[in-house]
């Protein structure tokens, strides 16, 4: 197998690495079950990087390597699937086909759209219906697929312009990535976090403290993210004409209706989302852990009399792939805590580092990461057990520095193949979409923009939140 350029120079690297840390006088105060640790971590970066397997089998690769070594014991790798946040994603894509098959989507998605009359309220009214789906579908790629046929349908209502097609095509995975930092549930990268945060530091960030600190930062940057989209790929005069999409036209692209009365599957399935929400918003008055919520969700959505889905045919939707890796993966931050190796990680922070210059630094890795890192779950399983580390040398929050780095994350529009909603979008057969000149153009003004946000709710927002900035 021939390596390309990016492959040859990681492997290079990491084989470098791997070979400092063999030799016993390198690196004094490194003990072996850390060298090993992070021989094996640099080993599956340079995989993730630079090589064509799947991130999934790399990730087990290393656990695997890990316990076989005696970093961490059997009964660590394998526990890690049943970790609540493992059964939270679980539970939620089973309520997430729940909800698919009812069509409430397109109903929500005729019901606001239609209210638009200008080209500007159309752009921001499908934006904040964007930023509802991260309640009720987890993981990008999946709001992704659910809100292709609205956009299909916003495309043929607007066949006669083009350029508003186009910025729409833009439009729907942008603000599905970046509105993914609203909910725990997200996206994967936001388990993985809460993790690494719970096995370096003791620390747990539960649903409401997430949504608390991510939807106010999920609503602005999905909302300036609109107006960066809308003046970077239309014209005045594009924006000047008015618009009037009716349900009638959203119609054809959905197999449930969009307007009339609602079905009694329909009137079941928003209660029971109306409730799960709920119960996970009020999560401190209840003490009900939202991963025993999801269950009991999943079990009344699934359920013969009341539910409007059949389990085997949830639990077909769910990625089990992603659960693996998940898995994996808090079982190599449990090597990191425990080795030592994210202790001698510490040492490397240098002395007088202001905590704004600290979080800057974060903030810029993250956003930068996805040049390199396709997989955002492979970017926060690298990044976050390092940002934690680091954090607590540099007597920073490890929680600011671990959500500043997530969040950052969630930008990954520079190329189509950065991000699987980017790609979705990037070819519809018979509809106008985005070029790669527009994502890049794109790109140059919403990456410090996101960037910007990102570090100013860090250091100005969160601490009046409960998260300060400094341990």
């Amino acid at each position: 197998m021939t390596l390309n350029p990016r492959a040859a120079a990681a492997l290079c690297v990491a084989l470098s690495l791997c070979a400092l840390l063999a030799v016993p006088g390198n690196f004094p105060g490194l003990g072996g079950d850390a060298r090993l640790t992070l021989a094996v971590f640099a080993l599956a970066t340079c995989a993730w990087i630079g090589t064509p397997l799947d991130d999934t089998y790399v990730a087990l690769g290393a656990g695997l390597a890990l316990t076989v070594t005696g970093v961490i014991s059997s009964d660590t790798l394998f526990g890690t699937l049943g970790d609540s946040t493992v059964w939270l994603l679980i539970c939620a894509f089973v309520l997430a086909a729940a909800v698919t098959r009812t069509g409430l989507a397109g109903r929500a998605a005729a019901f606001l759209v239609g209210g638009a009359r200008t080209v500007r309220q159309l752009t921001h009214l499908t934006t904040a219906a964007l930023v509802v789906t991260a309640f009720a579908v987890p993981a990008t790629s999946g709001r992704a697929a659910l809100a292709l046929p609205v956009f299909l349908a916003l495309a043929k209502a607007l066949a006669d312009r083009r350029r508003l097609v186009v910025m729409l095509a833009l439009l729907f995975p942008t603000v599905i990535l970046l509105s993914a930092v609203a909910t725990l549930i997200g996206a994967g990268a936001h388990l993985i976090t809460v993790s690494v945060l719970w096995e370096a530091t003791g620390e747990r960030v539960g649903f409401t403290q997430w949504l608390l600190l991510g939807l106010p930062l999920a609503v602005a940057s999905s909302h300036l993210a609109a107006e960066a989209v809308l003046l970077t790929t239309t014209r005045r005069a594009d924006r000047r004409g008015a618009v009037h999409i009716t349900a009638a036209e959203i119609q054809p692209h959905s197999d449930r209706p969009v307007t009339g009365p609602w079905t009694q599957a329909e009137k079941r399935c928003a209660l029971l989302l109306g409730t799960v929400v709920a119960l996970w918003c009020s999560e401190p008055l209840h003490r009900v852990p939202p991963a025993v919520v999801a269950l009991i969700g999943a079990v009344v959505a699934a359920s013969p009399a009341l539910g409007t889905v059949r389990l085997k045919d949830a639990l077909r939707t769910v990625p089990w792939s992603l659960l693996l890796f998940m898995a994996a993966t808090m079982a190599m931050g449990v090597a990191l805590a425990e080795s030592g190796a994210a202790r001698w990680l510490v040492g490397g922070v240098p002395d007088g580092v202001t905590p704004v210059l600290f979080l800057a630094v974060v903030v810029a890795v993250g956003t930068a990461a996805h040049l390199v890192l396709q997989s955002r779950s492979a970017r926060s399983s690298v990044l976050v057990p390092l940002v934690v580390a680091a954090a607590v040398g540099a007597g920073v929050n490890p929680v600011a520095a671990a959500l500043a780095s997530t969040a950052a994350a969630g930008f990954c529009h520079t190329l189509p193949a950065s991000a699987k909603p980017v790609a979705l979008f990037a070819e519809i057969p018979g509809t106008p979409t985005y070029t790669p000149r527009d994502l890049l153009r794109l790109s140059a003004v919403l990456a410090p923009l996101t960037a910007v946000l990102v570090l100013l709710f860090a250091v100005a927002v969160w601490p009046l939140l409960g998260v300060p900035v400094t341990r």
